[in-house]
């Protein structure tokens, strides 16, 4: 073969230098032979170095071509998963054996080290090969705004006009020759210069990788060809495969991290899970160089300067998206979110109002992939920088909405600067959350015996699999392989991301049409987030749980009015049902008359239960409007969770109910219990239930851990705590513990189980504690339950299984949902009542009324409400949002104040004096079961 044939093999008029990392993408594979004739020994070993670090990448990255059929090439499917030693000897072997090679791709450059003999100095791109450039910093070529071929010509214009970038110590040499100068100048105009262009930000603060595998080998040959490289290290190589399989995984992921970050791997990036936690700027360098910067020069020196490069950054960053797509890296872009989002004024004047909004926007254009490397990169590198970063974004989406102007037509939702920086919070968000403790995502794997029909119940139990919103999962969460519900402990409480401004200026209802608008089954089956019109719906972590209750609420209601429409649809053509779910009991058989209806509806038509409930009670008149049916749950809660009933057991300790594992109640009452838990949340009416913390995560669909102990029985938590702890080696003598646990059933009987088979003739000891404290845990959560819990969870998800319910509420936020708030503050009730009849905030008898209340017991307080909303629970969000009614019930009389509960109303005489006013309103809130209610 000639030498120009060579030339044309060995990537046409490409320099040297960007043979030492390439990767090839997007073209067909050629086979070509190798010739060495007519050439020096120093031309020889040049070409062939460079001949085999190809095969290198070729055997590691592939070259991006999904036709290609070639062997010997990632991208063809074929070739083995190779560690970085394994694929230096194969590519070796391939050289001498001439095998086939595909056609090159864009191609990748070394910077070598910088002379900073001079503030402000530049550096060039240095063409030399990648094996001379040992200590050099490591840089990908394909830049935004140009192509990713990197073409002599690019190569010539790089060689004759440096990119401008800035790192550490050029940094600390200009602010030397400001103070020297007395003069700020060459400071402001290379920041300038490098924060207004994402190709220089791009070769900023770039972090110093260590050589390849394969360019050691290389440097180990002797002169001329190197085939004549010794066995032995080839071997050395080749015996990599002997390691063990995580050995052999984690040192391929570490390659593919450095291949994927520093070459810039847009088109095709390298999908693995070690190396996207890493990222190519050098964190610590670029934090001593902002604290340098803002500790020696005033921030409004600066801030002027970086604000407009900001801005003009973003500005060409989006151009260059829009105009020229293909040209993106997103290694690039993403190298450059990582600098500015480590600025520490980013929440300060100037960059708050102009400077982030701009920054936000771009960066949550970032493909879904990118945007999961950020989080990545945020929880392992940037652990004390997120709730700085947190407060920033909060304080940006904040202003605008107070500042802002918003109608009907131009909501919160319309507003890019409040919506990019809440699609940038949701990164944030799930970084804090790997950031944080995390449990095993093998707890919410699902039982399949918890998905088969309950067979007295009917299949509605199984769960309506086939929903939408029932299926769905966030997409980011998804690429990120994590769930809310894998977060023991967030770095950050998830309460911070709350914008309680923000919750206030959402409408509601207009967010509510754009979420139903956009997710329906197409979208879904994609599991892609809906982006046509934007809804704070799905980014549920920036609303208060007052306001996302209402969210569901619109959901619940539409459902209820679709059923109406559906029974006046089927009365039209002859065939008559019931628009709502009626139950008719009996106050002293309420359990029984309720569990009774309610089984036969679910056995007969299980969509009945998401009509709109109406109860009546037998013999009494009134029309349940909301009032009645808080009664009948109120009573019936009373009856269920009654330890006497045994169905559940009650902790004294921790105030709570447990499921009783050795109830003789059938599954179906278990269910039935699930029902009716789901009714109270599907018709808005807040319980009195005490349940741990643990149910509402296992509803959510995770199984319980030991940490889940604290909150059903706290001393047994902290005795297995302290057995975990204990650090002397006389574990055996001191707690004298085998595998065999004791429990109590209901009638006081003590029960024995064994944890592992011969339970009882296994100590615990130093080396399995950690196995019996989880064994056993697991036991008294999970096992020991599991039938009972399963139809209680079948039952409850029966009712809510389409409702938005997972997508909206984590497990705490379901607890207030179930509960109610335990704030009772009054002073928000007073404030947020109204008055009616004649009565306003003056009258003498409202201000006797509500000094009455202040100094009541909190006892009395619950009862009053109860009188009055026919609930003795605080709704979500507090008792402001109730909207009490006072109206005025005539003059002066010896008649009991009267309260309608469905709609809040308290019927008040005009009392002539405060005692008689504290008298009559005892008795009424004291006696009022059953009577003046309404």
């Amino acid at each position: 073969m000639s030498s120009k044939d060579e030339s044309s093999r060995s990537g046409g008029d490409e320099s040297p230098s960007t043979s030492g990392l390439q990767s090839s993408y997007g073209t067909q594979p050629s086979n070509k032979s190798v010739s060495f004739t007519e050439e020096s020994d120093t031309m020889k070993r040049a070409a062939a170095k460079k001949l085999i670090e190809r095969y290198f990448y070729q055997l590691l990255d592939g070259c991006g071509n999904p036709n290609c059929d070639n062997v010997h090439c990632a991208s063809s499917g074929k070739a083995k998963v190779l560690t970085p030693n394994q694929a230096a000897a194969q590519a070796i072997q391939l050289f001498s054996q001439e095998a086939q090679l595909c056609d090159t791709q864009p191609s990748k450059v070394a910077r070598t080290s910088e002379s900073d003999s001079e503030a402000g100095s530049q550096t060039t791109s240095n063409v030399d090969d990648i094996s001379q450039s040992s200590t050099s910093h490591s840089i990908p070529s394909a830049i935004p705004g140009h192509s990713g071929l990197l073409q002599s010509k690019l190569s010539t214009q790089h060689e004759e006009k440096p990119i401008p970038h800035i790192t550490e110590e050029k940094l600390l040499k200009i602010l030397e020759t400001c103070k020297r100068e007395s003069s700020y100048s060459l400071l402001i105009r290379t920041l300038g210069e490098v924060f207004s262009s994402a190709d220089s930000l791009f070769h900023s603060f770039v972090k110093r990788i260590p050589e390849s595998p394969l360019e050691a080998l290389l440097d180990k040959a002797p002169p001329g060809d190197l085939r004549l490289l010794k066995k032995e290290d080839v071997r050395t190589l080749e015996g990599d495969q002997d390691k063990d399989e995580d050995s052999q995984e984690a040192a391929l992921r570490e390659h593919c991290a450095q291949a994927a970050l520093v070459l810039g791997h847009c088109s095709r990036p390298v999908r693995v899970d070690i190396g996207i936690w890493d990222t190519y700027v050098d964190l610590p360098s670029l934090r001593r160089a902002y604290a340098a910067l803002f500790e020696q020069v005033p921030g409004t020196t600066l801030e002027s300067v970086l604000v407009n490069a900001l801005t003009t950054l973003a500005a060409s960053m989006e151009i260059t998206r829009q105009f020229a797509p293909a040209s993106m890296c997103e290694g690039a872009r993403l190298h450059c979110f990582v600098i500015i989002l480590e600025l520490p004024v980013l929440g300060q004047s100037e960059y708050l109002e102009v400077a982030l909004p701009a920054i936000c926007k771009e960066a949550v254009k970032m493909p879904l992939y990118t945007q999961g490397r950020l989080a990545r990169i945020w929880a392992k590198h940037c652990r004390g920088r997120l709730k700085e970063l947190l407060v920033s974004l909060q304080q940006l989406i904040t202003l605008k909405v107070i500042s802002g102007t918003f109608s009907r037509d131009h909501s919160v939702q319309d507003e890019d600067a409040i919506v990019a920086p809440t699609k940038l919070m949701k990164i944030l968000y799930y970084a804090n959350i790997l950031a944080g403790e995390l449990d095993s995502a093998d707890l919410r794997r699902e039982d399949p015996a918890a998905l088969t029909d309950d067979p007295l119940l009917g299949v509605g139990f199984s769960g309506n699999k086939t929903s939408p919103l029932a299926q769905y999962e966030d997409p980011l969460a998804k690429e990120l392989q994590i769930n809310v519900l894998d977060s023991r402990k967030p770095l950050i409480p998830f309460t911070e991301f709350y914008n309680e401004p923000l919750s206030e200026a959402v409408e509601m209802d207009k967010d509510f049409a754009h979420f139903k608008s956009e997710s329906d089954a197409a979208h879904m089956a994609h599991s892609q987030c809906p982006v046509a019109k934007f809804s704070f719906m799905w980014y549920s972590f920036i609303l208060t749980p007052a306001t996302k209750t209402l969210g569901l609420y619109y959901d619940n209601r539409i459902r209820m009015y679709s059923e109406r429409r559906m029974s006046i649809y089927h009365s039209m053509v002859g065939q008559p049902v019931n628009p709502f779910l009626r139950l008719k009991v009996r106050r002293d058989h309420i359990i029984d008359d309720a569990l009774v209806e309610l089984e036969m509806v679910a056995m007969e038509n299980p969509k009945d239960l998401k009509k709109q409930l109406v109860v009546e009670f037998e013999g009494e008149q009134g029309i349940d409007e909301g009032g009645v049916s808080k009664e009948f749950f109120q009573l019936i809660v009373e009856e269920i969770f009654n330890p006497d009933y045994g169905m559940f057991t009650w902790n004294q300790e921790t105030q709570t109910v447990w499921f009783n594992p050795t109830s003789f109640e059938s599954d179906a009452q278990f269910s039935l219990i699930g029902v009716v838990l789901g009714l109270a949340i599907y018709n808005n009416v807040i319980l009195d239930v005490h349940f741990p913390m643990v149910v509402y995560k296992k509803l959510m669909g995770k199984r319980a851990t030991y940490y889940d102990l604290e909150d059903w029985n706290n001393t047994l938590y902290k005795g297995l705590t302290q057995l975990l702890d204990y650090e002397g080696d006389d574990i055996e003598e001191t707690f004298s513990q085998t595998f065999r646990v004791c429990y109590q059933d209901v009638f006081g009987t003590v029960l024995h189980h064994d944890l592992k088979e011969g339970g009882e003739q296994i100590p615990v000891n130093k080396a399995n504690r950690r196995e019996f404290v989880d064994l056993y845990a697991d036991f008294l959560l999970n096992k020991s339950v599991e039938k009972q819990f399963r139809a209680f969870r079948r039952g409850f998800q029966m009712v809510t299984d389409e409702s938005p319910l997972h997508l909206l509420f984590r497990p705490e936020e379901i607890e207030q949902l179930v509960c109610g708030s335990k704030n009772f503050d009054f002073n928000e009730l007073e404030e947020a009542t109204e008055y009616d009849g004649g009565y306003t905030a003056a009258t003498t008898i409202i201000q006797q009324f509500w000094e009455i209340v202040h100094r009541m017991p909190l006892e009395s307080k619950r009862k009053l409400l109860q009188f009055t909303t026919g609930s003795d629970r605080v709704p979500v969000g507090g008792l402001s949002k109730l909207k009490l009614i006072i109206s005025r019930n005539g003059p002066d009389s010896d008649r009991l104040p009267t309260a309608h509960t469905c709609f809040n109303v308290l019927l008040l005489p005009e009392y002539e004096s405060k005692e008689k006013l504290m008298d009559r309103l005892e008795k009424a809130i004291n006696y009022s079961k059953g009577f003046g209610m309404l």
